[in-house]
């Protein structure tokens, strides 16, 4: 049992602060991101014995996470589409207050979920395109479009300024 707690917690101390991070991004809800983190967590916990590599650990916990999104979306009344909610406040931050970084999360917020998605698993989650293609049940090809498409999306929102994204949109 110790070595299985030990197990665990290194792989959720390395991992929680991206997961937070993510879950902000699906949901724009600080509360509301902390309990989809520990239900995956804890989900993750009852069926760590499933990990096989510890390689793979982040791509499991995103999917778990991606998967308590959706069930607590489903405990609403009505059926909503998760692309189509809205955002509970679009100038919110999770972080410092670089006007660029508002300005670069700001623009990510107006691209249409099909684009933000994998350019946030992307650069915020460092996950890889073929990570981002099973997590998303696309095609590699089809990610790469995406994330090409994002980017360009970007540039034109910000005015041909922002060449390169990155991890400071966290």
């Amino acid at each position: 049992m110790a070595v299985r707690q030990h197990r665990f917690e290194i792989l959720a101390r390395a991992l929680v602060p991206g997961l937070y991070r993510y879950a902000w991004w699906l949901c724009r809800d600080h509360t509301l991101a902390e309990d989809l983190v520990q239900e995956t967590l804890l989900r993750a916990w009852r069926s760590l014995d499933s990990l096989r590599e510890e390689a793979a650990a982040r791509q499991w916990l995103i999917t778990i996470l991606r998967h308590e999104f959706v069930r607590e979306l489903s405990k609403r009344r009505e059926t909503v589409d998760i692309h189509d909610l809205p955002l509970a406040d679009p100038h919110a931050s999770v972080g410092g207050a670089d006007t660029d970084v508002q300005d670069v999360r700001r623009a990510m917020h107006k691209l249409e979920p099909e684009y933000r998605e994998p350019l946030v698993l992307q650069v915020l989650m460092g996950c890889t395109t073929q990570e981002i293609a099973e997590l998303l049940n696309l095609t590699q090809g089809a990610v790469l479009t995406r994330l090409f498409r994002a980017r360009n999306q970007l540039r034109e929102l910000l005015g041909g300024g922002a060449a390169q994204i990155s991890e400071d949109v966290a």
